[in-house]
């Protein structure tokens, strides 16, 4: 992954064996990311490279993260809990979604008809991180899949490490166990998840 925000604007990501080829989906969407990026510095946030990624900070608070991906390209709200979007203008990004949380365009052109509303959203989220809001903590009882439930019953070591995971990572897994359409395939995905459960990983992480 770069680790330089401009890599990600020349070559991509990283994450991916298209980095630093015509086929990067950066080259593609180039013109309107570049009108993203822009913008976030314009009103005054502070542009970093994690995740691969160029994130924009305020107030030493995570406010949006930049993504290009092969249909569309996205400016992502960390907490959009708190973002109330009088002009829906936000979507999820998938049906795990909690809250409407980017703005996703398949047109360059379309981050230049919609700048007015993003400066404002952007407004938004920076006064919360000055003032230090947050979204209210929501606990939410994890079901696990029985593959998974089956596998740490019989495995003290993995039941120890995944009761250690963050609750994004061990949702992270039950997400991709969910996705599995048959048993032996989430039998099989869990056998390949161990090491990574045991290394304190995501299901997404590497």
């Amino acid at each position: 992954m770069i680790t330089d925000v401009e890599h990600f604007f020349e070559s991509g990501c990283g994450r991916c064996d298209r980095f630093a080829t015509p086929d990067c989906s950066t080259r593609f969407w180039l013109d309107g990311l570049l009108d993203l990026r822009r913008i976030c510095r314009d009103v005054g946030l502070s542009e970093h490279a994690k995740w691969g990624h160029p994130t924009y900070m305020h107030a030493k608070r995570n406010i949006v993260i930049m993504g290009a991906f092969r249909d569309d390209f996205r400016l992502t709200f960390f907490e959009a809990a708190l973002m109330r979007d009088p002009h829906g203008a936000l979507i999820g990004q998938g049906p795990n979604s909690q809250h409407p949380d980017c703005f996703k365009f398949d047109d360059s052109s379309q981050v230049l008809a919609a700048e007015p509303i993003i400066r404002e959203y952007l407004a938004e989220a920076m006064a919360y991180a000055e003032q230090g809001i947050r979204p209210p903590k929501v606990e939410r009882e994890l079901e696990l899949p029985d593959e998974l439930v089956e596998a740490i019953e019989s495995d003290p070591e993995l039941a120890q490490a995944f009761a250690l995971l963050t609750p994004g990572r061990q949702r992270s897994y039950v997400f991709a166990l969910n996705s599995a359409k048959t048993s032996a395939t989430k039998v099989a995905r869990i056998i390949k998840y161990r090491d990574k459960i045991l290394a304190g990983k995501g299901a997404l992480d590497r």
